[in-house]
């Protein structure tokens, strides 16, 4: 087994821990120890896999903690590719024990990452030829899964933290006293600002002040056609707010190609796999 990232660990440890503080009771007392079984992972709708390396991982956790012997996986499709109903994803053999107790935490992974990752593709396919942004509204503690997830569907990576980049927002500018304030502000510190304005008064405001990015809060096609003659070219202005599959093109439409969008991980609806043993020894 490769050495595991140490975020990564203790994400899979934490699962494992949960779901089995003191064991697998079921499986302990009907599954002899010695037995070793041969399973298939298949895909049960469409849709793009991702999270590969994380149920991996919990495979190979659980088979170092229980010292009954390695579990192999052989993949058959890798993260970004199309999952079709009935697709074989994998083939997993080891120890039964073994792989029973990793059989949950590692398809709960998968099914919310293969999720993301093809909700995104859908954002990605219905915006071209847009770029998909994810956000930071990430379940807490997955935000760097989620974000492989994001890529793997096609999408484009935004600041992975608060660390990351300046972007101003609402609250900012109602605490720094408006655009004008807080964009001068932020500009003093010598990092390139990105602001959120939902008003072409507001958008007039930041690029006066020097705004190197525009972010246009909920905007509706007509805002964003105007927007973007104003900023002068279309990837200095940032679109988001409630977009959603049936509303994205309309905004592309109107000029947008820069679209970030929160659902991609906040609402994606799991990916139905499942795990079958066809047999034992």
């Amino acid at each position: 087994m490769n050495a595991l990232p140490e975020g990564l660990r203790q994400i899979v440890q934490r699962a494992l821990a949960e779901d089995a503080p003191e064991g697998d009771l079921t499986t302990d007392l009907t599954v002899a120890e010695d037995v070793r079984c041969r399973a298939d992972l298949r895909a049960k709708a469409e849709g793009i896999l991702a999270g590969t390396m994380v149920a991996r991982a919990a495979f190979d956790l659980v088979a170092e903690q229980d010292r009954r012997g390695s579990i192999e996986i052989r993949w058959h499709k890798a993260d970004g590719e199309a999952l079709l109903a009935g697709d074989l994803v994998a083939d997993i053999e080891g120890p039964a024990r073994s792989v029973l107790r990793a059989e949950r935490i590692a398809i709960n992974f998968l099914a919310h990452l293969s999720g993301v990752a093809t909700l995104t593709r859908a954002f990605v396919e219905a915006a071209a030829p847009a770029r998909v942004l994810c956000t930071r509204k990430t379940i807490p503690g997955l935000r760097e899964l989620e974000r492989q997830a994001v890529v793997a569907g096609g999408g484009t990576l935004h600041r992975a933290s608060l660390s990351d980049a300046m972007l101003i927002k609402d609250n900012h500018l109602r605490l720094a006293g408006g655009v004008l304030a807080a964009v001068r502000k932020a500009r003093a510190a010598g990092a390139p600002v990105e602001v959120e304005v939902e008003t072409l008064a507001e958008l007039e405001e930041a690029l006066a002040a020097g705004a190197e990015r525009i972010l246009l809060d909920n905007p509706t096609p007509d805002l964003v056609r105007e927007a973007i003659r104003r900023v002068g070219d279309p990837e200095r202005l940032e679109v988001s707010g409630g977009i959603t599959l049936a509303s994205v093109q309309s905004l592309v439409e109107a000029g947008a190609r820069v679209i970030s969008v929160g659902r991609i991980t906040h609402s994606a609806p799991s990916l139905d796999l499942s795990l079958e043993v066809l047999d034992a020894g």
